[in-house]
């Protein structure tokens, strides 16, 4: 292993950019999982891949043009992002309803791209699955300057996301501008387009998700969760990507599962801690 990372720049780019993905992924995960948003990082996902499979599509009709599929994934998370804050607006009294609106969609226009270009390929499914192969420096450049965008955001702007999070409602009265909400919304298009060369499109919401729902059981507090869920990604993307190599499989699937054995391990904890407690009332 680390005579690949010495050796090989595609292993030392992945490993960069899992660990850039590692706290980017939970960090921005805490403020959707809090507002109950957690579906957005799937819709979003869908739409993303949509834009990949165009990309290719692309590729395929206009050979001279070469634009990374990377490009369209952000461009078509971006537009889904604004796409459901403005269907959120539309629909006050059912909001939820942008977020299936815009997977449906997503799904759709997927499906018929993947068909012109004549179904998967190596590259698709390295897209899906997410790939230690396949990142390149420009992969690599990106998603570092996605990771200064989004951390700077949350840096200078966590006492609104905060108040946003926790009640929109009260976030209004006092003033936290409307736009917000669609760059917290580009924020999160954005880390979905960072994190699926080494997750995969179809499991990006999982590492977005499941280390806030791991830091939830034990965490005391806001900074806490965002502490815990952040180290929760990390170690999981890093062991993922070691075992990925060695079992000579797609990095995406084994992080999943690194992170629902610590969400379960959690749980346990929790368990146990709240049985100690209760003989010690007794």
């Amino acid at each position: 292993m680390i005579d690949a990372l010495l050796n090989f720049d595609f292993m030392r780019y992945s490993f960069l950019c899992g660990m850039l993905i590692g706290v980017l992924a939970p960090l921005i995960g805490t403020f959707i999982v809090v507002r109950r948003l957690s579906l957005i990082a799937d819709a979003l996902s869908h739409v993303t891949l949509g834009g990949i499979s165009f990309g290719m599509l692309a590729a395929k009709w206009l050979a001279p043009v070469a634009i990374s599929p990377i490009w369209f994934g952000i461009l078509f998370s971006v537009t889904g992002a604004l796409l459901i804050e403005r269907l959120r607006s539309v629909y006050k009294h059912y909001q939820e309803l942008s977020i299936p609106i815009i997977m449906s969609l997503g799904i759709g226009l997927s499906v018929v791209f993947i068909s012109l270009a004549d179904g998967f390929n190596q590259d698709l499914f390295g897209y899906l699955f997410g790939s230690i192969s396949a990142v390149t420096l420009a992969d690599l450049l990106t998603i570092v300057a996605i990771f200064i965008i989004v951390v700077l955001f949350i840096f200078l702007l966590y006492k609104e996301l905060f108040m946003l999070s926790f009640d929109e409602e009260y976030a209004q009265i006092i003033g936290v501008p409307k736009y917000l909400h669609v760059l917290f919304m580009l924020m999160v298009a954005l880390v979905i387009s960072a994190s699926m060369r080494i997750v995969g499109i179809l499991l990006v919401s999982s590492l977005i998700t499941l280390p806030v729902a791991s830091a939830m059981r034990f965490a005391r507090g806001y900074k806490e969760l965002m502490l815990w869920s952040v180290i929760f990604g990390e170690g999981s993307v890093i062991l993922g990507l070691i075992f990925a190599f060695y079992l000579n499989i797609s990095p995406g699937g084994v992080i999943v599962l690194l992170l629902i054995v610590i969400l379960l391990c959690a749980i346990l904890y929790q368990k146990k801690r709240e049985q100690g407690g209760m003989l010690d009332e007794n």
